[in-house]
């Protein structure tokens, strides 16, 4: 059986913003997305009018892999930071190069992309909304 490892994203109510930044940064498509406004209303617990437009379920698509997310319910803790990292892995240094560029953008630089004696590119890097990307280039082998 196939099994695939999907980080789920939550977000405290920009998850919008942060998939369209997704889509700049990363050439992410979106596959799906769903408000909570737009899902069916239980007439038992009306759905606040500041958690209509937070986004229930999204996934995206980067290349071969997918990312899911989710906004908190209006009222619902958030902790920002490390709950989710993401290792992003490429077989081109030059775009290793190219998105830890894109991601580190109002972001912040964990380490530095360098060579190491795993990989020809490697660096750390949390975004502006708080998410740790590893970006990692595939060492090649003669």
């Amino acid at each position: 059986m196939a099994k695939r490892l999907i980080p789920y994203l939550m977000m405290d109510g920009n998850a919008k913003e942060a998939i369209q930044f997704y889509q700049t940064a990363l050439g992410a498509q979106l596959l799906f997305s769903q408000t909570f406004g737009e899902m069916p209303e239980n007439p038992e617990f009306p759905m606040p009018a500041e958690a209509k437009d937070r986004v229930a379920h999204a996934t995206i698509k980067v290349g071969e892999s997918e990312l899911m997310f989710s906004d908190t319910f209006p009222g619902q803790p958030h902790n920002v930071g490390n709950q989710v990292t993401i290792c992003i892995t490429t077989n081109s240094p030059e775009e290793a190069k190219q998105l830890y560029e894109a991601l580190q953008q109002g972001g912040q630089v964990n380490m530095p992309l360098q060579e190491t004696h795993f990989s020809p590119a490697y660096g750390i890097v949390t975004d502006k909304f708080g998410v740790v990307f590893q970006v990692y280039a595939e060492s090649h082998h003669s």
